[in-house]
């Protein structure tokens, strides 16, 4: 989703524990990673005698991601028993010459024989490819889900993708309007356009499934609003469609079992968790610690689970990822602390790579530890706070050395890796430095 409000709380990470701030608005304590002394499997192998993983839909959506870089995931998914991978509905807006949303026009062929290749890829390893479209938001003509002739232009798009065996479509309107017949009334002509689609897919594919992300993606259900808009979707959608969901909030630290239960009872439709975590909306920022607060028994509600990533930072974006991985795995036995070390080890080897990973993560350690939303930049609040705590510029000043130094040593030691993170924390360092030039209000 490209537009977020910010969270409003905070996820508390202590060395050892993980527990809710008494306020439950400001972070109490900074992530501390401690790096595993052997490696273990991640995820978390399933214990004796259980075969079935936590989630059943285990993966992970672009954010306006390049097939290139969708390519390089694909290794990665499947190495730690992910099995689901979506395109960003972005990724298929033109970009060119400015980022534009001509859902009508046919997809230029160069960008389906790049699509082509990570469907194929995908295939070869034993992952769903999920095609995506969103066909209104930034549209200069918003499709009308009313309309026979919108319908027709919309649909070649999903048989091409079906022509190359794909098997899982998924139809976006977040972030748009319910319409000009309001909540219910947009539930309900959004509901019959899914249902036209997934109904067409089954003609050629009885087996073809859709995943649909309504305008209120977040919450319990109770707001007014979003009951009337869900209510519609439980009457008129056909039953077989999953729904997107975030949780308990757009982006939150916490997500429940209560309002994924009091969600589903509303819109009576299985539910995929979207979890707007690591994302960053492309800002200039990074959330690289363990996924947090999500419910161990999450899985019993919904059926599957979806990180949201980092844009350009898709290679660092590894390290939150495969945390999530171990969470959707094995929900149950998912320890955060354990997680974010094991993830770092499978990522670099012993010595300074870890150890400069460990720093990196501690630098930036994601919105649900740190608090705050997807464009939060822990390293310049961080300076901001000991700037204008009495005398304390000598502290602020030491921590601008040790993010300094923390560049250098990351250029070093991974040269031809994580190249992105590094330009993040490199104008973070530029920042520090001019931000120290001047002298802190009184």
């Amino acid at each position: 989703m490209p537009r977020r409000q910010a969270a409003l709380f905070g996820w508390a990470v202590a060395a050892l524990a993980c527990g809710w701030a008494a306020s439950g608005a400001a972070p109490a304590a900074e992530l501390v990673v401690q790096l595993p002394q052997e490696v273990r499997p991640l995820p978390e192998p399933l214990p004796a005698g259980r075969t079935e993983p936590g989630f059943r839909i285990r993966g992970i959506k672009g954010w306006n991601w390049t097939p290139d870089q969708y390519l390089e995931e694909i290794p990665v998914l499947a190495e730690h028993k992910m099995n689901f991978l979506m395109n960003c509905y972005l990724s298929m807006f033109s970009h060119h010459p400015q980022w534009r949303n001509d859902w009508w026009e046919p997809i230029p062929e160069s960008r389906m024989q790049a699509y082509e290749k990570v469907i194929r890829a995908c295939q070869k390893r034993g992952i769903q490819y999920c095609f995506a479209m969103h066909p209104q938001l930034s549209s200069s003509r918003p499709l009308d889900p009313t309309s026979d002739a919108d319908f027709e232009e919309f649909w070649p798009h999903y048989a091409w993708a079906q022509g190359l065996g794909v098997k899982w479509f998924c139809v976006s309107l977040d972030d748009v309007s319910w319409g000009t017949k309001g909540p219910g009334g947009g539930g309900a002509d959004h509901s019959r356009l899914v249902s036209r689609l997934l109904g067409r897919l089954r003609v050629k594919d009885p087996d073809a499934q859709l995943v649909f992300c309504p305008v209120p993606y977040w919450g319990d259900g109770s707001d007014p609003q979003h009951r009337a808009y869900l209510e519609a979707v439980g009457r008129e959608m056909d039953p077989a469609v999953y729904l997107f969901w975030t949780g308990d909030a757009v982006v939150t630290p916490r997500i429940t079992r209560q309002a994924a239960e009091k969600y589903k009872g509303i819109a009576k439709h299985r539910l995929i968790l979207w979890d707007n975590y690591p994302v960053n909306d492309d800002q200039p920022t990074l959330h690289l610690g363990p996924v947090t607060g999500r419910d161990p028994s999450l899985h019993e509600v919904v059926d599957g689970y979806m990180s949201n990533p980092m844009c350009k930072q898709s290679q660092s974006n590894r390290i939150p990822l495969l945390t999530c991985a171990d969470y959707a795995y094995n929900p149950q036995a998912y320890d955060p602390v354990r997680s974010i070390g094991q993830a770092i080890a499978h990522l670099a080897d012993a010595g300074p790579p870890r150890q400069a990973l460990k720093d990196l993560v501690e630098a930036y350690p994601g919105m649900p530890t740190f608090g705050g939303g997807t464009g939060t930049n822990p390293v310049r609040e961080r300076f901001k706070r000991l700037r204008s705590a009495p005398d304390s510029q000598a502290a602020a000043a030491a921590y601008a050395g040790r993010m300094e130094e923390l560049s250098t040593r990351l250029g070093q030691v991974f040269p031809d890796r994580f190249r992105e993170a590094q330009k993040i924390l490199a104008g973070d360092v530029a920042w520090l430095r001019e931000a120290s030039r001047t002298a802190p209000k009184p």
